[in-house]
């Protein structure tokens, strides 16, 4: 929902990883063709009901004669959902495939009657960003909403601790807010889909709409070379949500965390 996945810095607990530390990587978790599906349940009492699904694709183009990774994020909920809290998004990020930073970025989005145009363009060597609206000054390295989500599925999470943050500028609406991921280690997770070997981690919520902000958001990637979202959990303004990856084509390796398949 509005600024959904997105953050405000809060007071530190535990020191933080630098977030020149998130510069840097490669990708060696995705490839052009991969598209994942996601289910969003919402808790009704005791029960989760299936109220919307997101769909993340990923091609290969090319943006002013440059190789991209042009990456889609499409969102809705359900037609039988749609009384309670209509959504219909679209999120697309073009993103260099030698460094991968994101050189464009679009957002469309219909939530509740919520309504956002935006089309924003990255100069990383001018440290800019321009949109529709404004131009503001970015810091080395700063992500937007998707690029972000396939960045950090690059990350070498056996670097770091249980309770290390890992911090990066992320751009959203005009600002740049310092944001983290915390590590919390690995585990089984059971989802929809079947059991898996995962990776677990805490985002830095932004306070709006429908989450509240702070660490209240847990996520479960998959413990193996793709690094595919399985389950995400989080309470929202009203009850809460489970979102579980339901379908998937065309990874990049093996899906070998995959214990058992339901």
């Amino acid at each position: 929902m509005k600024r959904c996945l997105l953050v405000l810095l809060s007071i530190l607990l535990f020191s933080a990883v630098r977030a020149q530390d998130f510069c840097g990587l490669r990708n060696t978790s995705y490839r052009a063709g991969e598209a994942i599906t996601l289910k969003v349940y919402y808790n009704l009492g005791k029960i989760y009901v299936g109220a919307g699904e997101a769909t993340l694709v990923v091609a290969s183009e090319k943006l002013d004669g440059r190789d991209v990774y042009h990456i889609t994020a499409f969102g809705k909920t359900y037609r039988s959902y749609d009384w309670i809290f209509k959504v219909r998004d679209t999120y697309e990020s073009f993103i260099d495939t030698a460094t991968l930073q994101p050189y464009k970025f679009l957002r469309n989005v219909n939530e509740g009657g919520y309504k956002i145009n935006h089309d924003v363009s990255f100069d990383h060597e001018a440290n800019t960003a321009t949109s529709t609206k404004k131009k503001i000054t970015t810091p080395h390295c700063v992500q937007d909403v998707i690029s972000a989500v396939y960045y950090a599925r690059n990350i070498d999470f056996n670097k770091y601790k249980v309770n290390d943050k890992i911090t990066f500028n992320m751009y959203l609406d005009d600002q740049v807010y310092e944001i983290y991921i915390r590590y919390l280690g690995k585990e089984e997770v059971d989802t929809r889909f079947g059991k898996f070997r995962a990776i677990k981690f805490k985002p830095l919520l932004l306070k709006g709409t429908a989450f509240t902000g702070g660490e209240q958001m847990t996520v479960w990637v998959s413990d193996d070379a793709n690094k595919v979202p399985l389950r995400i959990d989080s309470p929202i303004s009203v009850g809460s949500i489970k979102v579980d990856m339901i379908e998937y084509k065309n990874l990049r390796y093996a899906f070998t965390s995959l214990i058992d398949k339901r």
